[in-house]
């Protein structure tokens, strides 16, 4: 099969740019809907989609026949993915059987990698906080991520659902962090083995007396009750081809260097060819003046010895 290149260079800039990587700067989220939704499940998408606004995708139509946890479900939630680049999702529907049902997935090369599916409780939005208006996060910015109870080390559920977590609302990976762009965080507590209890807070720097200031937390919402109910890990062999490291990577081979089992690593420089001949030499060489004295002194020895053999013939 033939295998057609892009002509134009911002096609082939965006192709680069979605192709895979090592080391992944930033997850995209897509927020979309099944066929059935209540109030509360749109409110929630809507207020999901506020907080990762720079980097989500929100779909505000019905979907039919998504169905992630079923063999053929996940057609629609892999060509969505995709086409719009994707590698995390939240999707919403409701039922009877599961009100206010919440399903928060991975993707790996636009595969489904791992589900969680929580339900929805408790839910206040961000209309319902009173607070000053000027502590309001800015968007965008980088948030701390708090984990709270021993549930999330004991229990299986909870320590797939604190990835998954993790990966939705962490952002762009950073190296450094200046602490005044820091505004806000988000609270994780464990209920109990299946339960947990997931809040929005901005973050008020004090005066401490000190370098470093005093910090407080003021909930700002949304906030929710997430209640575990299934949840699928990916297979073992899935798992470590996704986890490939940059170490895994084959080196770049380089030019003029080769290996030597006695010599070790040898490599070969080339020097273009020097014309001596055509350099300028400075007015003032130190050779130069060397060579003059010798050759004054060896004129003034000649003079003497002459002079002195005239004095022996007279």
């Amino acid at each position: 099969m033939e295998i057609k290149r892009p002509s134009k260079k911002r096609v082939l800039r965006a192709l680069e740019k979605r192709a895979p990587k090592l080391v992944e700067t930033g997850r995209k989220t897509l927020v979309l809907q099944g066929t059935k939704t209540s109030e509360v499940l749109n409110s929630v998408l809507s207020e999901i989609y506020h907080l990762k606004r720079d980097s989500a995708v929100r779909f505000s139509r019905r979907n039919e026949n998504i169905r992630p946890f079923e063999s053929g479900g996940e057609t629609s939630l892999e060509f969505f993915s995709l086409k719009t680049d994707c590698s995390i999702f939240v999707f919403g529907s409701h039922s009877k059987k599961r009100p206010n049902n919440l399903v928060i997935g991975r993707m790996y090369d636009h595969h489904i990698y791992d589900l969680v599916e929580v339900g929805v409780e408790h839910f206040k939005s961000l209309a319902s906080y009173k607070y000053d208006k000027k502590i309001s996060p800015r968007s965008g910015s980088k948030p701390f991520i708090v984990f709270v109870g021993e549930g999330f080390e004991s229990s299986e559920e909870l320590k797939h659902l604190k990835e998954v977590l993790l990966d939705l609302l962490r952002g762009e990976v950073v190296e450094n962090l200046n602490l005044s762009g820091i505004d806000r965080a988000y609270v994780c507590t464990a209920l109990s083995p299946d339960r947990v209890y997931l809040t929005h807070c901005a973050l008020r720097l004090k005066k401490s007396g000190t370098i470093v200031p005093r910090m407080e937390l003021v909930e700002v919402g949304p906030s929710m009750d997430l209640v575990v109910r299934r949840h699928r890990l990916p297979a073992d062999s899935l798992r470590k081809e996704a986890m490939k490291t940059a170490l895994d990577k084959p080196k770049k081979k380089e030019k003029n260097v080769s290996q030597d089992a006695v010599l070790g690593k040898i490599g070969k420089i080339y020097i273009p060819d020097q014309k001596l001949g055509d350099m300028n030499l400075p007015n003032k060489a130190k050779g130069v003046k060397r060579e003059r004295r010798e050759a004054k002194m060896q004129k003034e020895q000649d003079r003497s010895s002459s002079k002195r053999h005239k004095e022996d013939s007279n």
